[in-house]
């Protein structure tokens, strides 16, 4: 996998910090199931071999990564799944820089980064993203 030219940056008293990506290059983090392919709980292994991807979302996760942005995928699919998930993925022509398994299950999700961080819940199709202001959570200033 290439570093994307990731960029140097460094603190006010220039000490390293973690590199940062161009503007123009998303990080996607794409849950696989429920969101690319119908909903497969854990415990029933078997239908992963079988589930068919939604077609918009291999042609816009495709699109992504010909684009140059990095795909990665990342799952409640446990460790042991992970073998049937990247034949899955290579069989229905999904191209993706990285697998995350895992995830923590249940939703309601809240994530915490120093970097930016951009949420989009998915709702059954996949277009290409379009801007919107929503209401969101933030941390309060120190008093």
């Amino acid at each position: 996998m290439t570093d994307h030219n990731l960029k140097e940056i460094k603190d006010e008293r220039g000490r390293l910090l973690s590199p940062i990506l161009p503007s123009d290059v998303k990080n996607y983090l794409i849950d696989i199931d429920g969101t690319i392919c119908d909903d497969v709980p854990n415990e029933e292994p078997e239908r992963m071999v079988t589930c068919e991807p939604y077609a918009d979302a291999l042609e816009i996760v495709n699109k992504w990564y010909d684009e140059g942005h990095i795909i990665t995928f990342f799952t409640s699919r446990t460790e042991e799944h992970r073998r049937v998930t990247e034949i899955w993925l290579k069989k229905h022509g999904f191209k993706y820089q990285g697998l995350l398994m895992d995830k923590p299950r249940g939703g309601n999700y809240h994530w915490i980064d120093n970097h930016m961080v951009r949420a989009t819940r998915f709702k059954g199709h996949f277009t290409d993203l379009i801007k919107v202001n929503k209401e969101i959570e933030v941390f309060d200033k120190p008093s």
